[in-house]
């Protein structure tokens, strides 16, 4: 296996397991917000907007990080 085939295989399962760990918290905000009252449509709002800043939060520290 060539270094790049090494580098890349690692790049994707970073990013397998940033989009699992977003997927994760979208759930549990999805979960979190039912029992507060929220409808449906609240609580998947609620987990998009997770996801999304999860995946925010990836892309900032992978900037911070490669820079």
């Amino acid at each position: 296996m060539t270094q790049l085939a090494v580098v890349l295989l690692a790049i994707a399962i970073a990013i397998a397991l940033v989009v699992v760990v977003a997927i994760l918290a979208a759930a549990a905000a999805a979960v979190l917000a039912r029992p507060d009252g929220a409808g449906y449509p609240s609580a998947l709002t609620r987990a998009g907007a997770a996801f999304a800043a999860t995946l925010m939060l990836a892309a900032a520290l992978t900037t911070l990080f490669a820079s």
